[in-house]
């Protein structure tokens, strides 16, 4: 497992956003599955493959564009790798970014399982809130310090591209933290889906 985890690394250092976009689909993938199978209860047989792979391609082509040029935009306008900063980040992120992103999110999965613009937009209003209420519980709930845990401690540290004391980089580190936070936010948004 650790060699496994090694490989991503390196993949991650020489293509970062190739890796990202696999890894954005993955998990929206990965995210339905668990929907279908544990919340669903649809079984292997009645899986609904062609879901899974709409879910997927929303990862690749929207999930993972987005989420990565809104995370170099948010280094941008919180700096730092403390965990005050990591607070602000994640205030920016779910009070700025993440109400615009759940509602294209809803909307283009609608779109992608054929509603229509009425269908759509009734089911926008339906299921946006409980979603929003949910991503909010997902990332800043009583689970939340766990995530804060996995940053490096550099508080006062100027050098974000410090080693934590598991030898991985600052920003590895909170790569590993967004694709926690990333499986966790997927599945929240399937299950409304």
């Amino acid at each position: 497992m650790a060699g496994l985890w090694r490989s991503y690394q390196v993949l991650m250092t020489k293509y970062p956003w190739t890796v990202q976009l696999v890894t954005a689909g993955s998990l929206v993938g990965v995210g339905d599955v668990i929907s279908q199978q544990l919340i669903e209860r649809r079984g292997l047989a009645d899986h609904n493959v062609r879901r899974t792979a709409k879910m997927m391609g929303i990862g690749f082509f929207f999930v993972g564009p987005v989420i990565g040029s809104w995370y170099k935009v948010l280094d941008r306008l919180v700096v730092g790798g403390t965990k005050s900063a990591a607070m602000k980040k994640m205030l920016v992120d779910q009070l700025c970014f993440a109400p615009g992103f759940l509602g294209a999110f809803l909307c283009i999965s609608g779109a992608l399982n054929g509603l229509t613009l009425e269908e759509n937009v009734t089911k926008l209003k339906r299921d946006y809130t409980d979603a929003l209420i949910a991503n909010y519980y997902a990332a800043c709930g009583p689970d939340r310090r766990c995530h804060l845990e996995l940053l490096p401690d550099v508080e006062g540290q100027q050098d974000v591209s410090n080693h934590h004391k598991s030898g991985l980089s600052s920003t590895t580190m909170m790569m590993m933290m967004m694709m926690i936070i990333m499986i966790l936010h997927s599945f929240v948004v399937c299950v409304c889906v």
